[in-house]
């Protein structure tokens, strides 16, 4: 068999040839290439629904690849520079609790900065694993978490001599990068292994100046949203590990979780776009940062707002940034990010990716256009003019340090009673409260609930922004750890 190149896209390749054979159908799914459900067929096409079929022999299984996946498999690997590759059908979350708990078992401890996404708490509860929370750092001005400080990691490292791995966020939502490559030579040293959730984080691969990426860091396992700026499907992702990994129990541990029915829509958007990627990555992301410059200079420009890059970086909880990130700071003009968020889209038709209480973010891509760009300066420049106010009396800062007292999963799985939020400071936590995006918890299971974070929740909704986690939709109850 002739070795495929980054030219080939082995499932895409499959699927052309599968759909010009004109198969006869008499497997899933029941819309029988589209013929079954007229309506679903005119909304997303014939072509699209000839495509979404069920595993078969010349497809390949997603969960026991031996052809076509396995080859877009090995294909992935090498564009990334990793050891092996999995696709992930489930979103970068299975991505992200498939590491944990192919590291971790019930009782293992896992070093971690506290302001992770929600997923990888989530692979606490389910696994039992214990976290050992490395408090990021926090810009005072901006309020926003930064990253771990390598010397709070060691302390961290040699407090806890038998923890299993470190998780790192590269980049996190904001666009700060921790010093990865120390932290993963100061974890080998003490025999741990480095995960890192490197969810926006696929252009570090592809694109040049680009933030050192976790396989180019040594790292063992990343789980990458293709989706988030690779240009895959929504829910499409990669899981990469290096050489100290043994790939075959990895994937054992992926098919706990993730569905027998692979997507096959899902699946060749990630070897289309990893294709595309080799190709063509290094000027597609100079393309995005080139937009994400130019927007950043204008809107600074307009003055209020702080569109904040690399001169954030202090060589360490900002060891580097990501500068296709456009983050800004709202506070200054008196309106909350989420506010801003709200106004864009509802007076100006401009949709940012989210908005929090100091804070917005907009995803730049080779994408967008400059007209798009130009637009979305100018609707800021109009904001600022029409709805700005005094700042005073807004909540200052994103984060706040929990104390942990029990472990996610003995809270969560505990007795439990709902009791009204304002009711709750001083008790356990049995649950999680985020706003989502960016799906970072203000409180997880096993914490503390305080004054401070019942006003941060109580301000969130005031300003409109999406919380989530509750058994309660309406986010009045929460359930509070009994007999503590």
């Amino acid at each position: 068999m002739k070795k495929k190149s980054q030219q080939n896209s082995p499932i895409h390749e499959a699927l052309l040839k599968h759909k010009a054979n004109r198969v006869v159908p008499f497997d899933v799914p029941g819309h029988k290439r589209g013929r079954g459900n007229k309506e679903l067929t005119e909304f997303l096409g014939e072509d699209c629904l000839k495509v979404d079929v069920n595993s078969m022999k010349p497809l390949d299984n997603l969960c026991h690849p031996v052809s076509v996946i396995r080859e877009a498999e090995e294909l992935a690997a090498e564009a990334f520079g990793a050891s092996s590759a999995f696709f992930i059908v489930n979103g970068t979350t299975a991505a992200v609790q498939a590491m944990i708990m192919s590291t971790c078992k019930p009782g293992d401890k896992i070093i971690m900065p506290r302001n992770v996404h929600r997923s990888a708490i989530n692979a606490l509860v389910v696994c039992g694993a214990i976290p050992v929370y490395v408090n990021p750092g926090v810009e005072k001005n901006l309020g926003i978490a930064l990253g771990m400080s390598v010397q709070d990691v060691k302390n961290a490292i040699l407090q806890n001599k038998d923890a299993k791995a470190i998780l790192v966020n590269n980049p996190t939502y904001y666009g700060i990068c921790s010093n990865l490559k120390e932290i993963v030579e100061l974890a080998h040293k003490y025999n741990m292994l480095v995960l890192v959730d490197e969810a926006h984080g696929t252009h570090f691969y592809f694109g040049e100046n680009m933030p050192i990426s976790a396989m180019e860091s040594k790292a063992d396992m990343a789980a990458i949203s293709m989706h988030k700026t690779g240009g895959s499907l929504t829910q499409s992702s990669f899981l990469v590990c290096g050489e100290n990994i043994d790939s075959s129990y990895v994937r054992q541990i992926i098919n706990l979780t993730q569905t027998t029915s692979g997507s096959y829509l899902l699946l060749s958007s990630l070897d289309i776009a990893r294709k595309n990627l080799a190709l063509n990555g290094k000027e597609i992301f100079k393309k995005s940062m080139e937009f994400a410059n130019y927007a950043r200079e204008e809107i600074n420009k307009i003055g209020g707002y702080n569109a904040y890059s690399k001169e954030l970086i202090n060589g360490d909880t900002v060891f580097d940034f990501d500068t296709t990130k456009l983050s800004i700071y709202t506070r200054d003009i008196g309106l909350a990010g989420i506010e801003v968020y709200d106004i864009l889209r509802d007076d100006y038709g401009i949709q940012i990716e989210f908005g929090d209480i100091g804070n917005i973010l907009a995803i730049i891509s080779a994408g967008d256009r400059l007209l798009e760009i130009e637009r979305l300066i100018s609707a800021l420049s109009e904001i600022k003019r029409r709805y700005s106010k005094d700042k005073s009396g807004m909540f200052d800062h994103e984060y706040i340090n929990p104390e942990v007292i029990l472990a996610p999963q003995k809270a969560f799985y505990g007795n439990k009673k709902s009791i009204p939020i304002e009711n709750s400071a001083g008790k356990i936590s049995g649950e999680f409260i985020m706003s989502y995006p960016p799906g970072i918890p203000v409180l997880a299971p096993g914490e503390i609930i305080t004054d401070e974070i019942i006003n941060y929740i109580s301000y969130s909704k005031e300003k409109g922004c999406l919380l989530t986690g509750t058994q309660d939709m309406s986010i009045k109850y929460i359930n509070i750890v009994e007999g503590n």
